[in-house]
């Protein structure tokens, strides 16, 4: 809890600390399909089979439904951590290659209806 209170406090005063760029985009949660990813909202993400390491293929509408795990401009791989360039030229989070996503019909933390989606294209993203 200090080093998030650190960093806002960096922040607040336009210092971006050294240790920043190690926090992952995401963190895990337990739901009833074991641990998965979340977003800062603790929202369930998932990845999507037809993507690929380097490209989302979720654009236009399915982006609507399926919302990408948006990355800053400036961001960069670490880690298991790479960034992808979307269609539209922004920038979306992958783990381990998999683009990340949530789903617009979870409502809740923990929510994982859409897993299995579109005859098992979706999946939740597992740590």
């Amino acid at each position: 809890m200090r080093s998030v209170a650190l960093i806002v406090a960096a922040m607040t005063f336009g210092i971006a600390p050294a240790f920043a760029a190690d926090i992952a985009p995401a963190s895990t949660a337990d739901t009833a399909k074991g641990p998965v990813l979340v977003d800062g909202k603790q929202m369930t993400l998932y990845t999507f089979a037809k993507d690929t390491p380097a490209q989302s293929n979720c654009n236009g509408a399915c982006a609507s439904n399926w919302l990408p795990l948006m990355a800053p401009a400036a961001a960069t791989a670490t880690g298991d951590w790479t960034v992808v360039t979307r269609a539209d030229g922004t920038k979306q989070w992958a783990y381990k290659g998999h683009p990340l996503y949530r789903w617009v019909s979870d409502t809740k933390p923990g929510d994982t209806t859409g897993d299995g989606y579109a005859n098992g294209a979706w999946h939740v993203a597992q740590p």
